[in-house]
């Protein structure tokens, strides 16, 4: 987070003589003072603590020697750490040395006109970017320890600020612990998970139940038509198949005029006997 301050406080450091920003080189720790451009990452500063970090790079402005600087790691051991007073820069504990800049580049010198100071794009001292930069970083370290004091009231009479101000800080440095939430969040998945497969289950039982009701009904309603041609047809196959041969054998022996009466004992007699003619 004091890494998100410097950055987004970036500033350029023009010098107030030559009008040219200094740049870091990506190769060699090297320093040039090239026209001044905002877009270039290479030319953007910010305050890390006392010492000058360069965006392009990640590496901070040393003191090599007596009178060179050059970009180094700010871990290293030359000095990374500067005093920023009246727009000079001077390497921390050392007041008789300035950065001071020429066309060619930089150097430190014991000069203090205007090749000494340095001023950003909107021609302000750097100091006062260091100031602010002290102020943000001394807001972030009042909200940071405001959770372990008691009440917000305290810390903003510690800070000379309103409680609006410091309300708006702690809100935007909150932080909260996601877990109760996540695990909420699955507890819920899972029961609707169980909820999903119970209620697909019971819809599979009714599904099934549906087709064996539809199944049994249909061979109900087959079996109902069977029995009903099958009683329909009763009536006819109680007739004997002999009756029609014994009435086309009767009829074979009928001669015309002849009239038959078939009797209840199944008889067959001619209903007028022939009577021999009466002789004349």
């Amino acid at each position: 987070l004091l890494v998100f301050f410097a950055d987004t406080e970036a500033f350029l450091l023009k010098n107030a003589k030559v009008k040219l920003c200094l740049q870091a080189s990506s190769l060699g720790g090297s320093l040039l003072m090239e026209n001044c451009d905002p877009e270039s990452q290479f030319q953007d500063w910010f305050w890390h603590g006392d010492s000058l970090k360069n965006h392009g790079t990640q590496t901070c402005l040393s003191m090599v020697g007596s009178n060179d600087v050059q970009m180094s790691p700010c871990s290293s051991v030359g000095y990374t750490s500067w005093d920023c007073s009246n727009s000079l820069l001077s390497p921390l504990g050392n007041s008789q040395a300035f950065l001071v800049a020429s066309k060619k580049g930089v150097t430190l010198n014991n000069f203090r006109g205007l090749k000494a100071q340095w001023q950003d794009a909107a021609d302000r001292s750097v100091c006062e970017e260091k100031a602010a930069w002290g102020q943000q970083d001394r807001y972030f370290t009042a909200a940071l320890a405001s959770t372990q004091l008691s009440t917000a009231d305290n810390v903003a009479l510690a800070l000379g600020m309103d409680q609006a101000e410091l309300e708006e800080l702690l809100w935007f440095f909150r932080r909260e612990d996601p877990s109760a939430w996540n695990y909420s969040v699955l507890a819920l998945s899972f029961v609707a998970m169980i909820l999903g497969l119970l209620l697909l289950s019971i819809n599979v039982m009714r599904n099934r139940k549906r087709k064996i009701y539809k199944v049994s009904g249909g061979e109900e309603t087959t079996q109902k038509a069977e029995l009903e041609v099958k009683q329909a047809l009763m009536p006819v196959q109680d007739y004997s198949p002999a009756e029609p041969q014994k009435q086309e054998v009767v009829s074979q022996d009928q001669k015309s005029g002849d009239v038959m009466v078939q009797w209840k004992d199944g008889t067959v007699t001619s209903l007028y006997a022939e009577r021999p003619e009466d002789p004349i």
